[in-house]
């Protein structure tokens, strides 16, 4: 079920990140090369992006390179469309004249039982933070009760008739306490496993740090000396991508990857 990837670094055009590699977002949404579960990703996708906030990179514990916090980023901005992302010129138009130095992409393979509806592709905005979830629940009845209520006030994406809708409601819940982008993922994996089994690969940005988890689907990071990409598998065939162990979490900014086990 889908295909996901973020960005992050100095500011560049949505169509060089999403259509102009070779294996690039867009071509995964009709040939993925390493999904698993299911042979295209044309029910829909969805683009956040962050405009230009301060340019000075946190680290992985949340401060700048001269010690002080980073500013707060301006909201996300975000397209999304229930058809499949080659289906969408219009779209391919404007990322040509879109630019951003955080960017969450992802194309989607619907899971039976749910709608090809806008209100499910990803990725989901809530507050200042952008969030996907590749992959599947088993028992979503069970995971709704667990982790979909209370659904946050104001996040609309968390009311979503889709299986990564709880899973969102509680990564904001917990993000709206303070806690830290990555182990905001971690905890949500963790709970969803002790109600349901399923695939919970996850992907969330806050205009600052990436954070993603390896749970079940294949994840790859490749870092060059001021970005990071983070994808369910390489959007090209040049050095530097590194698979993620299953069970492992990654978090990153633009100078800086770390990859820790779960749990």
């Amino acid at each position: 079920m889908c295909r996901h990837m973020a960005y992050l670094g100095p500011p560049v055009d949505l169509y060089t990140l999403l259509y102009t590699p070779e294996r690039s977002l867009h071509t995964q949404s009709y040939a993925p090369r390493e999904q698993t579960h299911g042979t295209v990703n044309a029910d829909g996708f969805g683009v956040g992006w962050y405009p230009e906030a301060d340019p000075r990179a946190p680290d992985l514990d949340g401060a700048t390179s001269d010690g002080t916090r980073p500013a707060e980023a301006p909201a996300p901005v975000r397209y999304r469309r229930s058809m499949p992302i080659w289906a969408d010129s219009s779209f391919a138009d404007v990322a040509r004249v879109v630019r951003s130095g955080c960017v969450v992409a992802a194309v989607r393979d619907a899971t039976v039982g749910f709608p090809v509806d806008e209100s499910c592709a990803q990725p989901f905005r809530g507050d200042g933070w952008l969030f996907s979830h590749n992959g599947a629940v088993r028992d979503y009845e069970a995971l709704a009760e667990r982790l979909g209520t209370p659904i946050p006030t104001g996040v609309l994406d968390a009311r979503s008739p889709v299986d990564s809708a709880p899973l969102f409601a509680l990564a904001v819940r917990l993000w709206r306490k303070g806690e830290p982008l990555g182990d905001v993922l971690a905890g949500v994996v963790e709970a969803a496993w002790s109600c349901s089994p399923g695939r919970y690969n996850l992907l969330a940005a806050d205009g600052g740090r990436l954070a993603a988890t390896a749970s079940g689907d294949t994840l790859y990071v490749r870092q060059g000396s001021d970005s990071v990409v983070v994808a369910s598998e390489p959007c090209d065939d040049e050095p530097g991508w590194r698979r993620v162990p299953d069970d492992s979490l990654v978090t990153a900014t633009a100078h800086s990857v770390r990859i820790t086990p779960l749990g």
